[in-house]
């Protein structure tokens, strides 16, 4: 079993930074993705960004094409933790803010219904 615990949402100007976290905790995996979801209101739950680690593939990190350029994801292995930098955030960045993990990893990005664990959410608003 695998939990995750997201922290580190808030409201924001537009322009502004935040970074929210998410911690797993339960048994580490050679094949799996930890992965940033949103859901704003009345929107369906998009993928934002992913760490993959699959000893096959090598993994890697990839991000929806509204954040590339913003928006930096990032691992501490030792913390068991992902980070979400947000940078040059928009209104529309506004949403709650889902960690997710696929395990073990189906190569599955972005789909949200292939990620079997998920943390309660964060939100992040962001005003004009």
């Amino acid at each position: 079993q695998v939990q995750l615990v997201e922290s580190g949402g808030g409201s924001v100007q537009a322009g502004g930074s935040l970074r929210i976290s998410c911690a797993a905790s339960g048994t580490t995996y050679s094949s799996s993705s930890i992965a940033w979801f949103r859901q704003g209101p009345g929107q369906e739950r998009e993928g934002v960004a992913a760490v993959i680690t699959d000893v096959s593939s090598g993994g890697g990190t990839y991000y929806a094409d509204s954040v590339k350029g913003r928006f930096t994801i990032s691992q501490d292995n030792a913390k068991k933790t992902v980070y979400l930098q947000m940078n040059s955030l928009k209104p529309e960045d506004t949403a709650k803010y889902y960690c997710a993990a696929q395990i073990p990893y189906g190569g599955s990005w972005p789909y949200p219904w292939e990620y079997n664990y998920w943390g309660q959410g964060t939100q992040v608003t962001v005003s004009s």
